[in-house]
């Protein structure tokens, strides 16, 4: 084949060829008769949703043709979309058909039996549409003995407005005996009807709004947004009048040293000298500082994407989210790059490495773990090669750059040192106090308020996630993303005001870690979640549950933690600008 005269023609042959073959899987438009791809999915225990395994890993009639081009998000899902064996055109209906006939061996009717028994269901998806299915049922004859049946004949009931496709519905029944040598014919038959759906309205059947917009999930948000108003009112009130009758006390030179209950409100202003020291371990406070306020970032701008661009099976959310993790990169540099040189920080290098490096490598070591599992169990529940690659790409292309342009930028330009009063050159000793003023007793009870703000959220997503229904209130989560962080501000503030007040000046750490204990009781309440919410069981799914809780919860203890000690920080730097200081 002489490449050099008819190869640019032979390539733009392939490609209209190409374009063609997926021009209607992307546009969602086709031609009558023209075919509308079924593509199968994945088969696994109903009670246990992230224990999938291939479709055809069950003995169902097999299908030419190899797996649909898999995009990021589908990847790092465990997605893996193959042919299915059913030929259907679009606006024909079909009649009964014989798709294969099947003589079940003993090794694939122990199989069958094995999953019917564990309630295995299967997924499929045509026009990206999903589509649901029971592999069989068990039923109790008389004599109270379990006979496995499968169901052999599926019926398609697909929707269609003009050149687009609405609905798809499946029914399975024809139950057939499993048992070794029982001769199975599998069948389908498809129905075309018109609907007058639009179809950006085609996926609402599948959003659940009696569980979501229920009123529970109304009062829930309204007592949480009541609770945010009570407690702003509260602290202002409390810290506006303790912090006035400071400055009047300070004014009058009163320089009574006596030990004072936390009443007095009158021990802050002598550890002006210490307060604004370095905290311990400033490399790593500093790259969570920053690493909390990308991911605080990433997910206020991932859930406003969702708000405008509806996606209800998260597909696209995916992308965003690791798009906008790398891309805010940025942030991080620039946060903890700054907050590492106005405290005089001489290795802002390793705090640079660190900051992007941390979080991603914790969650690259889960992942590994996971996909361990996944392969020893074969299941296809893992993220493949070829994602990882695609991911390691984004980091070192994208995230690392970024990272290193933030530090660099706000080592020379944020890190000038703007603290209102000069540190002492020798530590100030802390004195002794009660046990509920010790800096664990403020990290172990931050977090209930701001806990007791989401927890209903935090129930409706945990559902979503691990009980089939597709998440899509995204403005309920923006609100109560909002009523979190003002909650976690107004209490943190509150536990830094009584912890320097009792002349404790290590106040960077508590406040951190006091607003992230919050994803500390996000993790009880999951624990909580899968023993008594639901049915799940086996190691497998165990594992999987608990490493992507895990991960949440990480990720929520950085957000936290940043946005609470940002706003504290705010705070401190104020009350200790208004004081004369001698």
């Amino acid at each position: 084949f002489n490449f050099t005269m008819k190869g640019p023609f032979f390539f733009l042959l392939l490609l209209s060829l190409l374009s063609l073959a997926y021009c209607s899987l992307y546009t969602h438009t086709y031609n009558d008769k023209e075919e509308v791809v079924l593509y199968v999915h994945k088969v696994g225990p109903f009670r246990n949703p992230q224990e999938q395994y291939r479709y055809y890993s069950l003995p169902f009639c097999p299908a030419e043709g190899g797996s649909q081009l898999e995009k990021l998000e589908e990847e790092i899902q465990g997605s893996e979309l193959e042919r299915g064996p059913y030929k259907i055109l679009f606006g024909e209906n079909t009649k009964l058909t014989t798709v294969c006939p099947k003589v079940l061996t003993k090794d694939e009717t122990e199989q069958l039996k094995e999953a019917i028994k564990n309630q295995y269901w299967y997924q499929l998806y045509l026009d990206e549409l999903p589509i649901f299915g029971m592999v069989g049922e068990v039923v109790e004859d008389n004599s109270g003995e379990e006979k496995v049946f499968i169901f052999t004949h599926s019926k398609f009931s697909i929707a269609k407005n003009l050149d687009r496709v609405i609905e798809v519905n499946l029914t399975t029944d024809n139950p057939q005996l499993v048992e070794t040598g029982a001769k199975l014919m599998f069948t389908f038959e498809v129905t075309w009807t018109d609907t007058s759906v639009d179809f950006k309205d085609r996926f609402k059947k599948y959003l659940d709004g009696s569980f979501f917009e229920h009123k529970v999930h109304w009062i829930s948000l309204v007592n949480s947004f009541m609770l945010v108003i009570f407690l702003v009112a509260i602290v202002s009130m409390i810290l506006l009048r303790t912090l006035k009758n400071d400055y009047a006390r300070y004014a009058r030179d009163d320089d009574n040293v006596e030990d004072r209950d936390v009443g007095d409100d009158s021990g802050w202003k002598q550890i002006h000298g210490d307060v604004f020291r370095a905290p311990p371990y400033l490399i790593l406070f500093s790259s969570l500082l920053g690493i909390g306020q990308q991911t605080a970032l990433v997910l206020l701008f991932s859930v406003l994407f969702a708000i405008f661009d509806p996606v209800y099976e998260n597909q696209r959310l995916v992308t965003v989210a690791v798009v906008l993790y790398a891309v805010a990169g940025f942030v991080a540099g620039y946060t903890g790059g700054g907050f590492y040189a106005r405290h005089a920080g001489k290795h802002w290098i390793k705090t640079m490495l660190l900051t992007f490096c941390l979080f991603p490598t914790v969650c690259l070591v889960i992942a590994i773990f996971l996909n361990f599992i996944a392969l020893t169990y074969s299941s296809f529940s893992y993220i493949s090669g070829s994602s990882v690659l695609g991911m390691l790409l984004l980091w070192v292309l994208i995230q690392v750059p970024m990272t290193i342009a933030g530090t660099i930028v706000g080592k020379n330009y944020n890190g000038v040192a703007d603290s209102p009063c000069r540190i002492n050159p020798i530590p100030r000793p802390i004195p002794e106090k009660k046990w509920y003023l010790q800096p664990w007793s403020h990290v172990i009870l931050g977090g209930i308020l701001p806990f007791g703000s989401i927890f209903i959220e935090v129930y409706f997503v945990l559902t979503s996630f691990w009980h089939y229904k597709y998440y899509y209130v995204y403005g309920f989560m923006l609100l109560v993303y909002v009523i979190l962080i003002i909650v976690t501000v107004c209490v943190t503030i509150v536990s830094t005001y009584f912890l320097l007040n009792s002349e404790d000046y290590r106040w960077q750490w508590v406040a951190f870690l006091s607003s992230a204990s919050t994803a500390g009781y996000v993790f009880l309440y999951a624990v909580y979640y899968f023993f008594v919410k639901t049915k799940m069981s086996g190691f497998f799914q165990t594992v999987f549950y608990f490493g992507h809780t895990i991960m949440f919860c990480l990720g929520l203890a950085l957000i936290c933690g940043a946005v609470g000690f940002v706003g504290t920080s705010v705070f401190v730097k104020r009350i200790y600008r208004n004081v004369k200081i001698d």
